[in-house]
């Protein structure tokens, strides 16, 4: 599923095209909201948005049009009249006199008013944006020591989009790693310094990986094994997906374990578990 630095990269592409411009056409094949492609089209989008890992278009007629890609859904841009080359199942279809945004296989769509976005069971719910940058690592901090958040293990309280919007299954190994900390802890048990490292870690790593377009590995490692010929996808994480390879800092095998129901990966050595 992408996480929220794909999702903002997307609102971003859509963005570039979108925003303050009038959508000629408005489609979706989805019979519940074929209704909306009338009432949509001939409006001009305000801004286009993330908020967690959903999209959120913002229309001039007090209208939204919200997307969740779940695990298939796929934004595209694309000039005006051209399809991209895929077997997915368009879904939403916006039209300005240039471009198209299309979105694929998603099954998670809404139009919204403005009551229907300020009480949306998964946007009214979210915790503060991991890539939104009026967020401080203190407030991840207070986050962490309160009551609400503090019993749970690391491991599913990464996955919570309540606590911190925005992270998924490759951030949350990766930002555990970062901050040395083993997924079976509980913020409750960690000290003062610990707390401030896995804030810090969870602002970093995530930033970082919007960066880079989604390398979550320090800016120098994954430069010197891209110049060892390494592929994007294998220098990418310094953890996730690399069971049984030597951890960077120590060597010792990367494991990977289950946790509610995912997988997750750390070392052994770098994240012990007390």
């Amino acid at each position: 599923m992408p996480e929220g630095p794909e999702i903002w990269r997307a609102a971003a592409r859509l963005g570039e095209v979108l925003d303050d411009r009038v959508v000629e056409a408005v489609e979706f094949t989805q019979p519940r909201l074929h209704n909306y492609g009338p009432v949509l089209s001939g409006s001009r989008v305000r801004r286009v948005e993330a908020r967690g890992k959903a999209v959120v278009t913002h229309f001039d007629n007090g209208l939204y049009l919200y997307s969740h890609n779940q695990l298939y859904g796929r934004w595209y841009v694309r000039k005006r009249g051209q399809l991209p080359a895929t077997a997915r199942t368009l879904r939403a279809a916006l039209h300005t006199a240039a471009h198209s945004a299309l979105l694929y296989s998603a099954s998670d769509i809404e139009v919204l008013d403005e009551a229907g976005l300020a009480h949306h069971s998964y946007l009214a719910r979210l915790g503060p944006e991991a890539l939104a940058q009026n967020v401080h690592w203190r407030d991840i901090a207070a986050r962490l020591r309160d009551p609400a958040f503090a019993g749970r293990r690391l491991s599913s309280l990464y996955l919570d989009q309540h606590f911190v919007a925005g992270i998924g299954n490759y951030l949350r190994s990766e930002i555990l790693f970062d901050a040395g900390l083993h997924p079976a802890r509980r913020p409750r048990d960690l000290g003062r310094g610990d707390l401030g490292a896995l804030a810090r870690s969870t602002l970093v790593i995530t930033r970082r990986s919007l960066r880079t377009g989604g390398v979550t590995n320090p800016d120098a490692r994954a430069s010197k094994l891209k110049r060892q010929g390494l592929s994007y996808g294998a220098y990418r994480h310094a953890v996730f997906a690399r069971a049984g390879e030597p951890c960077y800092a120590c060597d010792t095998a990367i494991r990977r374990e289950t946790m509610g129901s995912r997988r997750i990966y750390l070392c052994p050595t770098c994240q012990p578990e007390a």
